[in-house]
């Protein structure tokens, strides 16, 4: 089992940036694909970033094409918690934001079986 929580959501302007974090229990935290989506209001949830395990103890970060350059997720696992830095936000990027855990690493949402309760993030222009 794994649970997971949000925070660093708020309201930003324009070009501004914010962190999130999402704290995570459990003893295979090490090995799971933490990810990061969004959904903004009437829009289906879809995939932000995703930093995922590797045999070897390597890990991989991917992004989706609309965050790539701006956003970076980063893992420190002696606190069990991922991070998604977002900077040169952009209005569009206004949506809540959940953290999700899998053991294998997925873009499609429904293919995750634990997720945080979300964070909201606003950027005005």
């Amino acid at each position: 089992q794994v649970q997971l929580v949000e925070s660093g959501g708020g309201l930003v302007q324009a070009g501004g940036s914010l962190r999130l974090s999402c704290a995570a229990s459990g003893r295979t935290f090490n090995t799971f694909t933490i990810s990061w989506f969004r959904q903004a209001p009437g829009k289906e949830r879809e995939f932000v970033a995703a930093h995922t395990w590797r045999a070897g103890s390597t890990y991989y970060a991917y992004y989706a094409d609309s965050v790539k350059g701006r956003f970076s997720i980063s893992r420190d696992n002696a606190k069990n918690t991922v991070y998604l830095q977002m900077s040169s936000l952009k209005p569009e990027d206004t949506a809540v934001y959940y953290c999700a855990a899998d053991s294998s690493y997925s873009r499609r949402w429904e293919e995750y079986d634990y997720w945080g309760q979300g964070t909201q993030v606003t950027v005005s222009s």
